[in-house]
């Protein structure tokens, strides 16, 4: 066990382990709030255990030839050093897929048992919807085919070991058998300005509401080159402002933009002739011919932000190229050399066009019917495809520039929750609710719990006495902060082990807009024990 105290049954977003109910320490009902209390129950277990060798072995071999990111590999070495457990498969819940064997009555399939083969399952059925009830088996049983899955880290185990074992147990006896994933990409965790994001404390923004006020591309754009490939990363809107400025509207858009211009005003808007090339032209080629291979390269290696780094490059190498080669002194002095100059900028826009539709799309569709065009194939696009004479589309602007005040008007609004719609909370009756009884207390004496950075242990007088209670504010409150505060606390709550110490009862408290805990006071005029009403 970790030590994350926050960890949730049946995964720890901290280290990925799977822990049973009994190895939680401090498990809470998202319903009530209160600590659950075990049942003894009969479940069905799928033997991972049996698997661990062989899945040590997929892993390594799959690394070996696929070369699987460092931090999906020190996931499964965890894994495989702390010993692979029979996981139970089953849940005593009234909602999931039941299991249909018999005996089995209230129990449902756990749902990343089932999840991952709800993959093979929609395939089945697409096909199905579609009249073609085999076609499904060149997706998952065809040799040829290339199996990756792109998760987040919190999904990895269940990629890399619980699915491979079940398809394991399949083909070992069975005569169709299924591929193993090849290559299983995982990326970290994307923060939003340096929190995690937080509907509930307004942290964050919806992809509907974003899209209403910024185009996509320069999301996708700002998401792609900054993708939480090795570790966490950050979406800053101040970033994401310079994302679109600097380098999409700055560096792509004004290639692209004064490249058109020229062309238009100077070229009857046609692709010019390419005549006899100079030392500048031969290298803007040689950039043509080697960009696409080696973003390729990169983007089959899952090195996505270095792919978009590339991409980008080609653009700064085309501005540069147009700087130097200075068509709008050539186009009075020398105008066969401008007619080659804009002729490989048109190439180049082309090329820029293909290997930028992966991460900005739309874009790419306005650049192809700006060149009047259609895309090509990856391979073909570093050869000249743009004869001379071919007549030119419309130029359009690619990308606006968003002013300071409007990024300041997004941050402005973090952290302020806007009051919900509805409220989907479910009800209690007034009898269930009467068995509650909250009250006044005051606090005594409180102090930190070894090996814990959240609890804090409190001695408090109220009806009946005095008690501990286990309080979950120790990262909000010093414990000198707390004594001599009268507070509220629920107080026939059933005893509960915490860290090994018997809390009493529960304190209440509310958190703020920043997510700090504040315990609910009352005035010091309550004598202690009183009935909250």
């Amino acid at each position: 066990n970790c030590g994350f105290e926050e960890a949730r049954s049946d995964e720890c977003e901290k280290c990925g382990a799977l822990y049973d109910p009994s190895e939680l320490i401090n498990p809470k009902s998202k319903i009530t709030g209160q600590s659950p209390f075990l049942k003894e129950t009969s479940h069905w277990y799928f033997p991972l255990g049996k698997y661990q060798e062989r899945l040590e072995k997929y892993v390594i071999e799959s690394d070996e030839k696929y070369k699987w990111k460092e931090n999906v590999l020190q996931y499964c070495r965890g894994w495989f050093k702390d010993g692979l457990k029979d996981r139970a498969v089953t849940r005593d819940l009234d909602w999931g897929i039941k299991v249909p064997i018999d005996n089995a009555t209230g129990k449902v399939l756990y749902v990343w048992f089932e999840a991952v083969l709800g993959y093979i399952s929609a395939t089945k059925e697409l096909f199905k919807s579609k009249g073609d009830l085999e076609g499904w088996r060149d997706y998952w049983q065809d040799l040829s085919t290339r199996y990756i899955a792109f998760i987040g880290k919190d999904n990895v185990v269940f990629h890399t070991i619980i699915f491979p074992s079940m398809l394991m147990a399949w083909n070992d006896g069975n005569a169709d058998k299924y591929l193993l994933p090849e290559n299983v990409p995982a990326n970290e965790f994307l923060n939003f300005e340096g929190k995690k994001f937080s509907k509930s404390r307004g942290w964050g923004i919806d992809v509907g509401e974003f899209l209403d006020l910024f185009p996509a591309d320069s999301l996708r754009y700002t998401l792609a080159s900054n993708l939480p490939e090795n570790k966490d990363t950050d979406f800053y809107w101040k970033e994401f402002q310079a994302k679109n400025n600097s380098e999409l509207a700055d560096i792509l858009g004004n290639f692209v933009n004064r490249t058109f211009i020229f062309a238009h005003k100077h070229f009857e808007g046609e692709v010019p002739e390419r005549n006899e090339l100079i030392q500048i032209d031969t290298e803007m080629i040689a950039n043509i011919k080697s960009y696409p291979e080696k973003i390729a390269k990169l983007i089959e290696n899952y090195k996505i932000r270095d792919a978009v780094f590339e991409m980008m490059n080609l653009a700064r190498a085309g501005n540069k190229y147009f700087n130097d080669s200075e068509p709008w002194v050539s186009i009075k002095s020398n105008k066969e050399q401008c007619s080659t100059t804009i002729n490989i900028c048109l190439q180049t826009i082309y090329t820029l066009a293909e290997v930028f539709a992966p991460v900005i799309p739309f874009s790419s569709e306005k650049i192809f019917g700006m060149l009047n065009v259609s895309p090509g194939m990856w391979n073909d696009i570093s050869e000249s495809t743009l004869n001379s004479g071919h007549k030119l589309g419309k130029s359009e602007i690619l990308f606006i520039k968003i002013e300071d005040e409007v990024m300041d008007a997004q941050i402005n609004k973090l952290g302020k929750v806007e009051e919900a719609e509805t409220y989907d909370v479910p009800l209690i009756s007034y009898e269930d609710f009467s068995k509650i009884d909250l009250r006044t207390a005051k606090i005594l004496s409180a102090e930190n719990i070894k090996k814990s950075d959240k609890l804090l242990k409190l001695r408090v007088k109220t009806a009946g006495g005095q008690r501990q209670i286990i309080a979950g504010i120790a990262k909000h409150y010093k414990p000198e902060e707390l004594i001599g505060k009268n507070v509220i606390i629920v107080a026939n709550l059933k005893p509960a082990k915490l860290m090994g110490n018997e809390s009493q009862g529960m304190v209440l408290a509310v958190e703020d807009s920043d997510g700090k805990l504040n315990v609910v006071q009352v005035s010091d005029a309550s004598k202690p024990g009183t009935n909250v009403r």
